[in-house]
């Protein structure tokens, strides 16, 4: 056993035992141990393989940036992969496995790829993979697959909840440790509203691990008063186990809370992760600093550590992380340590420094060997030794476990989420965070000052800055922790040169020393090419460790200043955050809202089939007695339509109210057609443009009053069209007085189409319908039943036929439907769905978004003559003069049908020309929409064709191969349908 539990020491609960296993093997630890302090304790460094070589790897931290100690947690829909053992808090029932390993953790020949190093070095996948170009999706495409992932997840549901919660706060401090604190206790004092948020289990953070002392008591009884002292604040809110993820516009933050991954049993009554997003007028950030590995041959061996790692596991855990110690550093937090491992009787026998010790450094009882290096290790599975290279030559020194420190790198992430650089301090020898903005600013470690007394007056007074933004008076909390001057971290050290070995840069991809050199001799040393190019960065903790030293390195190489070479782009998630987190309640049927229309009761009440349309369930066809297939159904709807009358449910379009002395004008630029002379009580039907010309959107926009207009959108793009005219107002043109508000959920709206639709509203509504009083394109503002509902009524038509669309408020929808149905029953009136709904339009050759798809334009659509060139601006205007989108081979809208009437085609058919064989190069178009028309008695379809409206009259091929079936048809016109007796309004 080469790491054992110390006798006594260390916050965990040794009056309890807590049961778990790991590889199947049952283990114990204590309440308040981390699946790796555990796992320490009994004694194993192994715990994992790294990616490419498959290297025995043993735990390296103590906190979220862990590379190696990855496990899977749990099993069947509760499994867990590629989960920090650092940041597990063991429980009852705990099951842990090692990863990417077979057949065991011991025993893992996938190590034997680490034979094939010399010729895996940093670009092999670009170098080999090719040549030759058919190897790739036969051969090396399935082997990458198949060796690629870490983890391997679970195919069976989650069982668990997971929530989203929104929090309003004056501060938000993120991190616990002495700034954290110091800046929460200050605010909460000054009656600021305050959240404390920490991702560690406990709040306290580095001083948790500390010997020192603050207002004479020790560090952990500090922190025991402190939080005592905030508990007392109601308006502050203390959030453990809560890492802060992301910072976005607007001073919101994400955070991922862990509320039930420490216990055995779960409460299906409470999230097992709660995903917060706090609004915070003002944020600090006192996240703390990153300890950097040493780069030394062999420095993956475990029994390898960071210094504060070590430290963490000794006066947190309890645990020694060995029977012999070394310890290599280039600044105090080597020193530190030892002395606090021989405090706790650990036998340090080493101390290696690659320069000379600050005077007063050290006092204890290990060799300091001055301007040394660890330039290799001993051991595989574990640590056996350490070669030791100084003045006076080479020597091995026997070690289980090394402690190691290369300075620290402050945690900058969350102020960089923005876009903003950190700044290369050579003092420092670290990255610090930008210059404070938008209300968030940097304190303490994360600020490089380093220190407790230092952070707790830094913490401090940042919290004094900040709440006098809010225009809230404060007064710094006051501290003794004995000098306030901040530690200097010592001289950069980057890595050893000459190590016996590979010395590893980013354990967990094997990214080692010579790689880095390599990219930067094949010209890929910008930090950003060499990133890729190593993969240096791109594991699962992105670079936390790894890259600060890599930058180093590239500076070393390139002989510049690591300033010169810049750091990567910092993103959120600072950690990962489950897709359940993220998911929160929209799980099964609660994916999307479910939005009903109001006529859905009505609907419902008629024996509707409905069917999911985006967000809203709506009714696709009516089935009634004797109708078998729904086909049946929906012929007996259009013919109804078509000789008779029929009732759809359109409420789901999008409804704008648009208001204000220009929002004719407003219109005018948002439509590529005029607007500005649309008499009240009109309705005219618009086309919506993109900026490059293309349609983005239809629909019918109705004068209602002088500065008042209701449009129309489709049901689809209802949202998108609301955001687009809210930028134009907005951005593009905020000198207009116009104003928008959404009103699809406040209509109730119904189409009455056919050839008896006049006779079956003149008894519904007060006015007069005639062909005189309410033509074509008639908008009105109308009352029903005798005045006792007000209510909207348009001449418009979908389907080609005499049809109007009438819209009451939400509420009296369904009531309203019911009367209608009724007064039309005589008549032959009939509720008709989606189903029918489209078989109309197709047979009038109307478009929808199956034709709008994002690359036509409206002369693509036979709407040329709608665009008006005398307008001095729309959007669209200028890009519609390219060449290219008035050549004349562009894909045009034409009709398509059978020549053999008894044949059909579908939907995404292909055309070509009568004998051509399918390919892009003979390939006319696709069919966009199509269906049987029981007024024809046989299929047709819209397609969009090259150069569609001079080929009327061709033959051609329809060809699909989904369903390995050619059909021979005939370009048309798109309008296969006239109404009698009524002129197509098209």
């Amino acid at each position: 056993m080469t790491s054992y539990r110390l006798a006594s020491g260390g916050r965990i609960d040794r009056t309890a035992t807590v049961r778990f296993s790991f590889d199947g093997l049952a283990l114990t630890g204590h309440p308040g141990d981390t699946l790796a302090s555990a796992l320490l304790a009994n004694g194993r460094q192994l715990v994992g393989r790294s990616f490419k070589y498959h290297r025995p790897r043993g735990i390296l931290t103590a906190g979220a940036a862990e590379p190696n100690a990855l496990v899977t947690l749990g099993e069947g829909g509760r499994t867990e992969a590629n989960t920090r053992a650092t940041m597990v808090e063991i429980h009852p029932g705990l099951v842990a496995r090692s990863q990417n390993r077979w057949p065991s953790l011991d025993l893992d020949l996938g190590a034997i790829t680490s034979l094939a190093a010399p010729f895996l070095g940093a670009g092999f996948y670009y170098k080999t993979f090719m040549w030759p170009s058919a190897f790739w999706e036969r051969v090396y495409e399935p082997l990458i697959r198949k060796a690629a992932g870490l983890g391997r997840a679970s195919f069976e549901a989650d069982p668990d909840s997971y929530e989203k919660s929104w929090a309003h706060c004056d501060l938000l401090v993120v991190g616990s440790g002495p700034s954290g604190l110091a800046a929460a206790l200050t605010a909460a004092r000054a009656g600021a509203r305050v959240i404390l948020a920490d991702e560690s289990a406990e709040l306290g953070g580095s001083l948790l691990a500390e010997t020192g002392s603050v207002d004479g008591v020790s560090a952990a009884g500090f922190v025991a008063a402190t939080l005592a002292e905030l508990a007392s604040f109601p308006k502050v809110r203390r959030l453990a186990r809560t890492t802060v993820v992301g910072w976005y516009d607007d001073g919101v933050f994400g955070a991922l809370e862990r509320v039930q991954k420490h216990v055995g049993a779960i409460d299906p009554d409470h999230p097992v992760e709660r995903f917060w997003r706090i609004q915070a007028r003002q944020a600090i950030v006192a996240a703390g600093a990153e300890e950097r590995p040493m780069v030394f041959g062999g420095n993956d061996v475990p029994g390898v550590m960071l210094a504060g790692a070590m430290r963490t596991y000794a006066n947190r855990y309890g645990i020694a992380p060995g029977r012999r110690v070394a310890v290599f550093t280039a600044g105090p937090s080597g020193y530190r340590t030892a002395a606090d491992l021989e405090a706790l009787g650990v036998e340090v026998v080493a101390i290696i420094d690659p320069g000379e010790p600050a005077p007063g450094s050290y006092t204890g009882k290990a060799r300091v060997l001055s301007n040394s290096v660890v330039a290799g290790t001993g051991g595989r599975k574990s640590l056996s030794g350490i070669t030791v290279r100084g003045p006076n030559g080479e020597e091995t020194i026997a070690v289980d476990a090394l402690a190691m420190s290369a300075g620290w790198s402050p945690i900058v992430n969350l102020a960089c989420h923005r876009g903003d650089k950190p700044v290369w301090s050579e003092s420092h020898a670290a990255f610090l965070p930008p210059q404070s903005r938008d209300g968030l600013a940097v304190a303490g470690a994360a600020a490089g000052v380093y220190g407790i007394a230092a952070g707790l007056a830094d913490g401090a007074d940042q919290a004094v800055i900040a709440l006098s933004a809010l225009g809230i008076g404060a007064k710094p909390a006051v501290f003794d922790a004995g000098q306030a001057t901040p530690e200097r971290p010592g001289k950069a050290f980057w890595f050893v040169e000459q190590p016996i070995g590979k010395a590893f840069v980013d354990y967990q991809n094997d990214v080692h020393l010579k790689d880095l050199g390599l990219a930067v001799r094949e010209g890929y040393g910008h930090v950003e090419l060499a990133k890729r190019y190593t993969t240096n960065g791109m594991a699962t903790d992105q670079g936390k460790l790894s890259n600060i030293n890599a930058i180093g390195i590239l500076a070393a190489v390139r002989g510049v200043s690591p300033d010169a070479v810049g750091t990567t782009t910092y993103r959120p998630f600072y950690t990962p955050v489950s897709f359940g987190a993220l998911t929160g309640v929209s799980t099964g049927a609660h994916f999307q809202p479910m939005r009903r229309s109001p006529l859905h009761d009505w609907a419902e009440r008629q024996g509707a089939s409905f069917v999911e349309t985006g967000l809203w369930y709506r009714s696709a066809w009516f089935p009634r007695p004797g109708e078998t297939t729904w086909r049946q159904s929906v012929d007996r709807e259009v013919n109804a339509v078509r000789t008779a009358a029929g009732l759809c449910d359109v409420s789901t379009l999008g409804k704008i109210e648009i208001v204000g002395a220009d929002a004719a004008e407003f219109l005018n630029r948002v439509y590529c057609n005029a607007f500005l002379k649309l008499p009240v009580g009109k309705a005219r039907y618009g086309i919506m443009l993109r900026e490059d010309g293309m349609i983005y959107d239809d629909g019918t926009t109705s004068r209602l009053g002088e500065n008042r207009y209701f449009m129309t959108t489709t049901t689809a793009l209802a949202a998108g069209v609301l955001t687009h005219l809210e930028y134009c107002a907005q951005v593009l043109w905020p000198e207009l007085d116009v104003r928008l508000a959404s009103v699809t959920d406040q209509w109730a709206q119904m189409a009455v189409a056919g050839p008896r639709s006049r006779d079956i509203l003149a008894g519904i509504v007060d006015a007069d319908l005639s062909e005189a009083a309410f033509p074509f394109l008639a908008a009105r503002e109308v009352t029903l039943f005798g005045g006792q509902i007000a209510a909207r009524l348009f001449r418009i038509s979908f389907s080609g036929e005499l049809a109007f669309e009438l819209a009451v408020p939400a509420g009296f929808g369904s009531a309203v439907a019911d009367a209608i149905m009724q007064a039309g029953a005589a008549m032959g009136i009939t509720a008709y769905g989606t189903e029918a709904l489209g078989v109309l339009r197709i047979e009038m050759g109307h478009v929808t978004h199956a034709e709008i798809n994002g690359t036509v334009t409206p002369g693509d659509l036979g709407f040329g003559r709608m665009v008006s060139a005398n307008k001095p601006v729309f959007i669209g205007k200028a890009m519609l003069g390219r060449e290219g989108v008035q050549a004349a081979d562009r894909p045009q809208l034409v009709g398509v049908k059978p020549l053999d009437a008894t044949e059909s085609f579908a939907t995404g058919a292909h055309l070509l020309a009568p004998g051509a064989a399918p390919s892009m190069a003979n390939d006319l178009g696709y069919v966009t929409s199509s269906c049987f028309s029981p007024t024809l008695g046989h299929t047709i379809g819209l397609a969009l064709v090259r150069g569609g409206p001079q080929r009327l009259g061709e033959e051609v091929t329809l060809w699909n191969k989904l369903a390995g079936k050619t059909t021979r048809a005939v370009l048309c016109s798109p309008a296969f349908y006239a109404p009698q007796g009524e002129p197509a309004h098209v």
